[in-house]
């Protein structure tokens, strides 16, 4: 098996297990039994923003290296500055690296990252509305197209390649595989904004957001995407200054996802004959806590 084969089945087996457990523990089993009817019929009725979200991924997929002559042609080159605003920062928070953190923060880039873009659509198919699912969806495609687009106008390499001295990728030296599986994703220069940070901190924004339907899932979205935010840095993938764009991209990206999917008026009823979102359903209080 290729490595990028045997590290696509590695990620595809360990989402399938967290997904099964976090919709057991966290949806419940009678509220996850709804969620392949619901997903349907909320996907049909969102389908504005399921095409959307498709076209920018799609792009972002083919047109990454296109985009990426354009932006050695006109970006903006920003490494330099960078580097001197924030200097070893990055370096510094390797001086704490261990072989258990590595493994840790490694796990939570790729693993943990890919759980937490994934439970999402299931846990909120199980509500008896497709509001939060379209603001959700809107919030990830407002993430890859602004992203794309601070991609190709900014031109910067990650501190990794800048301080090869004081930086290692310590992402490869728990598991070189994971080289084959990120290549396919990333180039050395698009690095600002850090996308893993936006889309964490999206995602944690929702789980706060809708605490009151799963209390349980909050803090999980909360430790999962401040794992993700660290691991970018001590990793030597991002600089802190990615990281600090990338929360304000996730945070412009769920504010106006919220505000347009508002403003369309596209609150509507689920397919169920009763609410899936816990207000009379017995099994409503799986995954969540007293106060």
């Amino acid at each position: 098996m290729s490595p990028f084969l045997s590290a696509v089945s590695g990620l595809l087996l360990w989402l399938s297990a967290l997904t099964l457990i976090a919709g057991v523990t966290i949806i419940g089993p009678r509220r996850l039994y709804d969620v392949p009817r619901n997903l349907v019929h909320y996907l049909q009725e969102a389908k504005r923003y399921v095409a959307v979200l498709v076209a920018v991924m799609f792009v972002s997929a083919v047109g990454r290296a296109p985009l990426q002559t354009v932006s050695e042609l006109i970006g903006l080159r920003l490494t330099g500055y960078i580097y001197a605003f924030e200097g070893g920062f990055v370096g510094w928070v390797q001086t704490f690296a261990t072989a258990e953190l590595t493994l840790y923060f490694s796990w939570m880039y790729v693993y943990g990252y890919a759980f937490l873009l994934v439970f999402p659509f299931i846990a909120y198919a199980a509500l008896s509305t497709s509001t939060t699912l379209k603001r959700l969806m809107l919030a990830y495609a407002l993430n890859y197209g602004l992203g794309l687009v601070m991609y190709t106008l900014v031109l910067a390499y990650g501190p990794r390649n800048v301080m090869p001295d004081l930086v290692t990728p310590l992402l490869y030296t728990f598991n070189p595989e994971y080289r084959a599986l990120t290549g396919e994703v990333n180039v050395p220069t698009n690095v600002f904004p850090s996308l893993h940070t936006s889309l964490s901190v999206t995602v944690a924004a929702f789980a706060a957001l809708t605490y009151d339907e799963y209390r349980a899932w909050a803090p999980i979205a909360a430790w999962i995407a401040g794992s993700v935010v660290v691991a970018t840095m001590y990793l030597g993938i991002h600089w802190a200054v990615d990281v600090v764009a990338g929360i304000a991209l996730a945070l412009g990206s769920v504010y106006l996802s919220y505000r347009i999917v508002d403003d369309a008026g596209e609150s509507t009823a689920g397919p169920t004959n009763g609410p899936t979102d816990g207000s009379t359903d017995p099994s409503s209080d799986a995954g969540r806590t007293d106060d």
